[in-house]
């Protein structure tokens, strides 16, 4: 580990100061040969100048700017920086920000949300659901504009070298010019486990790069993952945990890899490759407009002002400096600006877009010592692989009228076609002998979407498709969200809401799947059907943000446990299969967010209600919080500090297992159930951050061994005992 640590930030390190010795001196440039350096702001390289590091006056600009792209449409999403320090000692845990995720206690573990709402709604089965933390999606990577190249590394580390974690990741964004930009993201997860067989070693490298201009746009986004992952199947009784003194745990000499697991030499492993490219051409008009002045957001921008002038009884100096400026602008239409002050400006009208979306992941179940008297069945006898592989890949092309070219195009209007492709392999048998089997599938969707987002106090988005080709033929989706930004008696309110009709045909594996332990084969599965309705609320002032939702399923699709009790005995033999819920079931949830602040006192709140109708096909808990109370000033004048602890807690209920021969979670077993929750999880810490660097100390799980010691995250897999913390985030600007 402290090798790879060293050979990335050696890398980083190099990367830095080779982007700093192409800048020029001072900024001076000889002209006798001077040529493009691709890196910087398009900066002009001479390779005679003086050496910059040993410049005393070297000015290196700090400015970045970020966004995530919409991957349908591939337009920019611009969002905040990703170097907020607010509860970044949080950002490593595999439970998520709020604790609101269950795992198995081992950093880079599978999680599953309890929180029914923030789970993915579709019927997706595949062995990359459980690491959603660790896969980057196109439309969660931070794509950087930056006049300075720009790394960040970032290490959270614990624990010594036999029972401890290590995560590191560095990221690093460059541009050449105003319009391209190139990075990459190194991201790696080393959890021994503090208990025996729990290791795990993921690793993701990402290439992405961008141009954008007025005309041709276009981002893309190529990863390749490594996960690896020991699995101990849970411990083999809980009272090492709950009553310890009932076991040999009581001796002062065990430890908590001495707690006997079910296996061992047995491995999750999946190679997973990923690319994604969407690109597109704008059609429109140059219009002559003021300098530096964007006409699509002058109403919203007074708009604005206005209300920001409402609350405050006063106008900012900036603030009428800048009407005058839009003053100027609309003046500019009427000849009362001189030439010098205008350029022309592009106005898209249409747009034509094609997005490709490649995945490939090869995974492999590897047990060398199987436990006796686990599975009830042996499907594959021949000490084979239980391996299997899959790869996609989707074409998308749509066309866009744009919003905004003359007053009648009050929204975007796209209409698109997208074609996939899907090829499966897995182990399969002809009489004795095992071979390998493959199937295909094909699905032709079209789609339209109408969208608009100029109008600052109300944006919408409509968007609906269906199947007309191919295996998911009938399959369909509406959906539409908004959002209504008002002032009423000094309060910025905000109202969100959202809605989707869902039918969708189950996922490959849920129809086939075959491994040396569970095999089934279900062609006639029927589709699963769901609505959803969700409204938010939320008061600025108040710093209160509330919503709730409501959903119905029909055919809900899950991992059924039916497992086989063994005559004589209490033990049960493993046996899963799919099943369908064809009655409604309905979710209820409602979240709460309240925030305090008394002074340098902040508490910061989040209670989540919840009810299924059938627990035992869809079990949640009914109540969920996340409390953080802290402390916030600065030391020196420059040392932005956080001083606080937190709490997780959710109450008691029959949590879904998990399966570690298909690495995902599943349907308890009826017959030998039990509930883990209403144990609270208590961390304190230290957050600080001085200029471009984060840090932290955290004391995670410090009530470990207290109240009913039912520190359960998953059945059977405890989490993590008391541990210490450390984590650091460093940005460069060279």
């Amino acid at each position: 580990m402290k090798r790879t640590i060293t050979y990335i930030l050696l890398f980083a390190v190099n990367l830095a100061l080779y982007s700093q010795a192409l800048r020029t001196h001072d900024g001076n440039t000889t002209t006798g040969n001077k040529f493009q350096t691709g890196f910087g702001s398009g900066e002009v390289f001479n390779p005679f100048a003086k050496d910059t590091t040993k410049s005393e006056h070297l000015n290196v600009p700090k400015e970045i700017h970020q966004w995530h792209i919409d991957e349908l449409t591939g337009d920019a999403i611009p969002v905040n920086a990703d170097t907020l320090p607010h509860l970044y000692q949080n950002w490593h845990l595999t439970e998520g920000m709020n604790g609101e995720y269950n795992f198995l206690g081992n950093m880079g573990a599978p999680r599953e949300s309890r929180i029914f709402f923030n789970r993915t709604s579709s019927t997706t089965f595949d062995f990359l659901q459980p690491y959603d933390y660790f896969i980057v999606k196109p439309n969660e990577l931070f794509f950087t504009d930056t006049k300075s190249p720009y790394t960040n590394i970032s290490y959270n580390e614990s624990g010594d070298k036999v029972t401890g974690d290590d995560r590191i990741r560095a990221y690093f964004a460059t541009n050449a010019g105003k319009k391209f930009g190139a990075g990459f993201l190194f991201d790696y997860i080393y959890g021994r486990g503090r208990y025996d067989n729990q290791s795990t070693a993921l690793m993701n490298f990402s290439l992405f790069s961008y141009y954008r201009s007025d005309k041709y746009n276009y981002h893309l986004l190529a990863s390749r993952y490594h996960m690896k992952m020991a699995e101990n199947g849970g411990i083999t009784d809980d009272e090492y945990i709950t009553n310890p003194e009932k076991t040999d745990g009581a001796n002062s000499n065990f430890g908590t890899t001495d707690i006997p697991v079910h296996f061992d030499r047995t491995w999750n492993r999946n190679e997973v490759y990923t690319a994604y490219f969407t690109h597109n051409y704008n059609f429109g008009f140059h219009k002559k407009m003021l300098k530096g002045i964007s006409s699509d957001s002058l109403v919203s921008e007074v708009q604005q002002m206005m209300d920001k002038y409402r609350n405050t009884a006063s106008m900012t100096e900036s603030d009428s400096i800048r009407l005058a400026q839009i003053s100027d602008s609309l003046a500019a239409s009427s000849g009362n600006v001189s030439e010098e002050d205008m350029e022309l400006r592009f106005i898209p009208v249409a747009r034509i877009t094609h997005t490709a979306d490649f995945e490939s992941n090869n995974h492999e179940f590897i047990s060398h010592t199987k436990p006796k008297n686990y599975y009830a069945d042996n499907y594959l006898r021949h000490d084979s692989l239980d391996y299997n592989d899959y790869w996609s890949i989707k074409n998308t092309l749509a066309l866009s009228l744009r919003e905004g070219f003359n007053k009648w195009a009050i929204a975007d209007i796209s209409a698109y076609i997208s074609y996939k492709y899907s090829n499966y392999r897995m182990p399969d048998t002809i009489g004795t002998k095992e071979t390998r089997k493959r199937y295909s599938e094909h699905t032709v969707m079209v789609g339209g979407m109408i969208e608009s987002n100029r109008n600052n106090h109300f944006k919408y988005r409509l968007r609906g498709e269906t199947a007309v080709s191919g295996d998911d033929l009938g399959a369909f989706l509406l959906e539409g969200k908004g959002e209504l930004k008002f002032n009423f008696l000094n309060q910025d309110i905000k109202f969100t809401g959202k809605a989707h009709i869902k039918n969708n045909r189950p996922s490959f594996y849920y129809r086939h799947f075959h491994s040396e332990n569970y095999w089934w084969d279900y062609n006639n599965l029927d589709k699963e059907f769901r609505t959803r309705i969700e409204g938010g609320l939320e008061l600025t002032k108040w710093k209160t943000r509330l919503k709730a939702g409501i959903e119905n399923i029909k055919n809900y699709t899950y991992i059924a446990n039916r497992s086989i009790q063994q005559p004589g005995s209490k033990n049960f033999l493993s046996s899963l299969t799919v099943a369908q819920e064809s009655k409604n079931i309905q979710i209820v949830s409602a979240t709460l967010n309240q925030d305090f602040k008394v002074g340098p006192i902040y508490l910061d709140t989040e209670f989540t209600y919840q009810k299924s109708s059938d627990d035992e096909v869809i079990p949640l808990p009914e109540f969920n919080m996340y409390a953080n109370l802290y402390f916030k000033f600065r030391i020196a004048k420059v040392l932005n500090t956080e001083l606080g602890g937190d709490v997780r807690y959710f109450t008691s209920y029959y949590a879904p297992d998990y399966s570690a021969a298909l690495g995902q979670f599943i349907q308890q077993n009826k017959n030998d159930k039990i509930s883990i929750g209403d144990y609270p999880v208590v961390s304190v810490y230290a957050n600080f951050l001085l200029k471009e660097t984060r840090f932290y100390v955290m004391y995670y799980h410090m009530n470990e061994g207290s109240g009913n010691r039912r520190y359960f995250l998953a059945p059977h897999y405890p989490m993590s005992p008391k541990a210490l913390w450390f984590g650091l985030s460093w940005n460069f600007y060279n």
